[in-house]
């Protein structure tokens, strides 16, 4: 059966759907897993949203992907994702990314090993150790899959453990920008600043544990970028960053937060909604976004957006 990790990836149902001659009659549907729930599994399919009540379930598994991305795609996505979440240290291991921000999130502190490191892959390995050890903070590797799978075989051989898989989803924002229908209520306008605010910041900092100077030019440190507010009254229930890189073409949307007070009245999908519109009017043509595939609360929002998973990859620590 099902978990809560599966949500946001490619599944089959096989459903009870009636009884004929003293045996069942079943039928397959397969889509994207949006919820999981003790009562309830809720995919997309092609033919729309299928909420399926867990007593139909005969059986039901995730599925590998219908189209699975070029390894060109892959690194042009995660070139432009690492372009918009810039680490302030940074160094060059042939053509991998080394990366340092004081600790601050996972992505801006490992390294990224797409391309030819130019020396054997255990010799690059060592040289990322030593790297990381230099600059006094531990080492981590992203693995984008199914890409850098030989990385990960190799890390796996090492004893190096994993966090949590990251979803990497896209969207077309023609699906963002021509869809306002998407939203629930009819919220607040959002305005959208080249700067961040005070407050911004400290909604930032308590959801990524503080917010050290090094922090400050990962958010910032961009060409073209903007900072979702959405306010009640003058105050700050919602948040969100846009960014704009992979030579004009993508549109990067993190740090999406909403006060807790503030949750289920559409105040998400309006700063998504914003920061899609921005980014098209500069030139971009798609979203990305990564997640923590956890997050099922995150994901199954995103899903409802229109985004589907393009890859995954792995935070690996070093023992």
């Amino acid at each position: 059966m099902l978990r809560q990790q599966d949500v946001g990836h490619r599944i089959v149902v096989r459903r009870i759907v009636g009884i004929r001659g003293g045996r069942p009659l079943f039928s397959d549907a397969l889509g994207e897993l949006v919820e999981l729930s003790e009562t309830h599994i809720t995919l997309a399919t092609d033919a729309g949203p299928l909420r399926v009540p867990v007593g139909e379930v005969h059986r039901a598994k995730r599925v590998p992907p219908a189209r699975r991305p070029t390894a060109a795609a892959v690194v042009d996505l995660e070139l432009a994702a690492d372009e918009a979440w810039p680490a302030p240290v940074r160094g060059r291991l042939g053509d991998w990314r080394l990366r340092s921000a004081a600790g601050w999130t996972g992505r801006a502190n490992s390294a990224l090993p797409i391309g030819d490191p130019d020396r054997p892959l255990p010799a690059a390995l060592d040289a990322v150790q030593r790297w990381y050890a230099d600059h006094g903070r531990p080492a981590l590797v992203n693995t984008p899959l199914p890409l850098a799978a030989p990385v990960g075989a190799e890390l796996d051989a090492r004893g190096w453990t994993s966090r949590p898989p990251t979803l990497v989803q896209t969207v077309p924002l023609v699906t963002l920008t021509g869809r306002p229908d998407r939203l629930a209520t009819d919220p607040p306008p959002v305005a959208l600043t080249d700067a961040p605010a005070d407050d911004w910041l400290a909604v930032a900092a308590d959801r990524k544990g503080g917010l050290p100077a090094q922090a400050r030019h990962v958010l910032t440190a961009v060409a073209r970028v903007r900072f979702a507010e959405l306010r009640v009254d003058g105050r700050l229930l919602a948040v969100g960053r846009g960014t704009v890189t992979g030579e004009g073409r993508w549109l990067g949307v993190s740090l999406l937060e909403v006060l807790p007070e503030a949750r289920r009245q559409g105040f998400a999908a309006a700063v998504v909604h914003a920061l899609a519109a921005w980014g098209a009017a500069e030139g971009a043509t798609r979203a990305f976004l990564q997640v923590e595939q956890r997050n099922v609360g995150a994901v199954a929002l995103y899903r409802r957006l229109g985004f589907t998973t393009h890859h995954t990859y792995l935070t690996r620590v070093a023992p």
